[in-house]
């Protein structure tokens, strides 16, 4: 996955945060979308080198 672009939806909790996670282990560059700003931002802040956030409503 290095290198690679991965967008996550719903990636603020649950099974999404576990997937953005596992994907930015593997070396891709993660954007997190999550409708929750919060539980998105926590996300991100996990890990924040390589990840981009985009709240949706």
């Amino acid at each position: 996955m290095k290198g690679k672009n991965a967008i996550v939806t719903g990636s603020g909790n649950g099974i999404g945060r576990a997937i953005a996670l596992r994907f930015a282990a593997e070396g891709a560059n993660v954007t997190v979308a999550e409708i929750e700003e919060d539980s998105g931002r926590e996300t991100v802040e996990l890990d924040p080198e390589g990840w981009w956030y985009s709240g949706l409503q």
